[in-house]
């Protein structure tokens, strides 16, 4: 059977969660005007893994209508389930949608949940918004270890050079992969105490820091 748009809008109505979690996988299969339209549907659903689905495609399908998909996300950050919300914010990062930073900064420090923590900070890298420079400093000292490391790693693609003494105590982490975002970040970064930092970890016992550190002096 093939699929079409009004099939697959006629599956997300229908009262069978299979044919709905179909539908919304569908739509990746349609043009993508018609696609935006549809999944706006599927992000009302009442069962939150029908939500995610659709949530999910907005990183790609969002650029239709930039407006529409700033209020449609926003609206998902309230969301009931945690995986939604954080969906949601992966979205507004992807979509470089500035208009929600304080909507992110609010949730993050409203939310119990590490995972829209995680994603919110995640998504701020992506956003790549000045204003967030606080806030990412403020997540480097989270106890959620990844949402630490998605910390560094944000601050890196910031880009903002005051980051560079923040990283610097997390480049003689004991934990590898913390310090193989403190390479990378120090990569995007530049400057002399980057560099610095960056010849230390050259010499590191782990060869994807070591790798990841000389190929950055290269252009440091």
């Amino acid at each position: 059977m093939s699929i079409t748009p009004e099939s697959v809008r006629q599956m997300l109505s229908s009262e069978n969660l299979g044919d709905r979690l179909r539908a919304v996988n569908q739509i990746r299969d349609l043009e993508r005007a018609i696609a935006f339209e549809l999944v706006q549907i599927a992000v009302g659903d009442s069962n939150s893994r029908v939500r995610y689905s659709a949530v999910s495609q907005f990183d790609t399908l969002g650029t239709q209508d930039l407006d529409l998909s700033l209020n449609v996300l926003r609206s998902l950050l309230a969301d009931p389930e945690a995986d939604v919300q954080a969906a949601a914010a992966d979205c507004l990062g992807a979509l470089k949608l500035h208009a929600a930073y304080e909507d992110l900064e609010q949730l993050y420090h409203n939310t119990p949940e590490w995972l829209v923590q995680f994603s919110i900070i995640a998504a701020l890298g992506e956003l790549g918004d000045p204003r967030s420079f606080e806030l990412l400093k403020q997540a480097l000292s989270s106890n959620t270890e990844l949402v630490q490391t998605a910390a560094i790693s944000s601050l890196g693609e910031l880009g903002d050079l005051q980051a560079v003494p923040l990283l610097a105590p997390y480049a003689s982490s004991s934990d590898w992969q913390i310090r193989y975002r403190v390479a990378q970040a120090l990569a995007n970064l530049g400057g002399a105490e980057a560099k610095s930092l960056l010849e230390t970890l050259a010499d590191d016992e782990i060869e994807a820091i070591a790798n990841t550190a000389q190929q950055s002096l290269q252009s440091v």
